[in-house]
């Protein structure tokens, strides 16, 4: 316990999902806690996304660490409502010592029958989003003086070329890039910049009838069960996802004094999904 004992930790997509397992674990080892999520949903986005219920559910489980916790509706794709929430959490914690830039979305169609509402979005989160909470809070952890870390969560699709999800790579990929870029101008501040890359996630994203349907065509029902018998060959140790908490574990890593110096990487957590 104490892998990130006193420092302060800001996480977008924090109401569910990833994000609220990477809020948990990160308190449980001892970081107070910023929770960010837009809390509503997207129309070019085939399954719901979080609710202003989840994001307090994440932000009980988050006090029943015992850490203290922030939590704000903002969306990644407006910079006025991040900087807006990054003064809050200045204000209330002093610092922020580790960002996890985690909100995501996905989608799925033939590249050229993509709308442009569907390329937009998925970049306008995925990656532009990623952009924004960068500019948000460096000039704050530069300020500060302290160090710190800076995951993002990119996608092992950013070192493969799967169908159907050409925006999705596209924006996953451009964040592999941002992430190499700051890495080397934030090292001389002492501030580490790196990507987790994961395979499917045991998360809402995965779980919805949008992914089912994509993995399973030719049935007439497609559920969990399905997925993962069709996911589960694509990796050599033969499962059909990865949870939550495996991602959690490779933040809180990257984030910890272990990996201090850790910069520049893509860390995937994939089963072997890229062999």
């Amino acid at each position: 316990m104490g892998r990130v004992e006193g420092k302060v930790a800001l996480i977008t997509g924090a109401a569910r999902g990833q994000g609220r397992a990477h809020a948990v674990r990160l308190a449980e080892e001892g970081a107070d806690v910023v929770l960010l999520d837009v809390c509503r949903s997207i129309d070019s986005v085939p399954y719901p996304l979080a609710t202003g219920d989840d994001l307090k559910e994440t932000e009980a489980l988050v006090a029943a660490t015992g850490r203290r916790v922030l939590s704000r509706i903002a969306d990644v794709r407006d910079q006025a409502q991040l900087d807006a929430a990054v003064a809050d959490a200045i204000g209330t914690f002093g610092h922020i010592d580790i960002v996890c830039a985690n909100a995501g979305i996905v989608g799925f169609r033939p590249t050229w029958e993509l709308s442009d509402a569907e390329w937009q979005d998925m970049l306008d989160v995925n990656l532009t989003g990623v952009f924004h909470t960068v500019r948000a809070v460096v000039p704050e952890m530069i300020r500060a003086g302290r160090g710190g870390s800076i995951v993002m969560t990119s996608s092992i699709q950013a070192m493969l070329g799967s169908a159907n999800i050409g925006h999705y790579n596209a924006s996953k990929s451009g964040v592999v890039g941002l992430m190499r870029t700051l890495a080397t101008e934030l090292g001389p501040h002492g501030i580490r910049v790196n990507t987790v890359n994961p395979s499917a996630v045991e998360t809402p994203m995965l779980h919805n009838e949008a992914t089912f349907r994509i993995f399973g065509p030719d049935l007439e029902n497609p559920g969990p069960d399905d997925l993962w018998e069709r996911s589960k060959d694509r990796n050599p140790m033969g499962i059909g996802w990865v949870a939550p908490e495996d991602m959690s574990n490779a933040v809180l890593f990257l984030a910890s004094d272990e990996a201090r110096f850790i910069t520049g990487v893509a860390l995937p957590v994939d089963a072997g999904v890229r062999l």
